[in-house]
């Protein structure tokens, strides 16, 4: 069933209130519950994936590493990074998390299409690269058949710190950003196609933003369709 798709704009916010905010999204939201797109920055942070090896966390210094219920194994998250929580009812979407992967992946390609970068999947490595380096990293849980956690597309960050991890449990990946190849476009406008291609490649009618920049997690609810 085709639907709106509800954005809330979070700001920069730290890992562990949005985390706990995710699983108590899903575990109140009933089956008429909303879909929900959430987009946001965290401070530096390391997290581990459910079944991620700690041995990928090279030299973590003072960046807190935090063990989550994704899939995956590690990743960094900082400031200039644009994350995109998806909080889906996968029945509702008709479709299975690998096809969910495959969407998310091809929305990306797309996005970075417009700004004439070449970027590419790979089938046994998830998420999005140029030129053999990483740009967009995807890692999602399903959990009462819906998901939540999601993207995190390089924007303008610093980058040292994934020299400190096997970022994603390769030794040998380099990660990439969008400034490297485009550096004149902003966060709002790359947020504002995000936004458009997740309705179009995810089959809503519409997009409705829920929260501004500034909101607070505690205002977090559920809305039924």
């Amino acid at each position: 069933m085709k639907e709106t798709l509800y954005i809330r704009e979070l700001g920069l916010q730290e890992y562990l209130p949005v985390w706990a905010a995710m699983r108590q999204f899903t575990d109140k939201r009933q089956a008429d519950t909303g879909d929900e797109l959430w987009l946001v920055e965290h401070p530096a942070i390391f997290t581990l994936g459910q079944a991620g090896k700690e041995a990928h966390i090279l030299n973590p210094g003072t960046i807190p590493v935090v063990r989550t219920d994704r899939g995956g194994q590690v990743t960094y998250h900082g400031p200039g990074q644009l994350v995109a929580y998806v909080l889906l009812d996968l029945r509702r979407c008709g479709m299975g998390v690998r096809q969910l992967v495959a969407t998310l992946e091809q929305i990306i390609i797309t996005l970075l299409a417009d700004y004439q970068i070449k970027a590419m999947n790979k089938c046994d490595a998830p998420g999005v690269y140029v030129e053999g380096e990483k740009i967009c990293s995807i890692g999602l849980r399903v959990r009462r058949g819906c998901t939540y956690h999601g993207l995190a597309l390089n924007f303008a960050m610093d980058l040292k710190p994934f020299t400190q991890i096997n970022p994603c449990g390769f030794s040998n990946l380099t990660m990439t950003q969008f400034t490297r190849y485009v550096k004149e476009v902003s966060k709002p406008q790359i947020i504002t196609q995000l936004i458009a291609y997740m309705v179009k490649k995810l089959g809503y009618t519409s997009a409705h933003v829920l929260a501004s920049e500034n909101s607070e997690l505690l205002a977090v609810g559920v809305h039924n369709v």
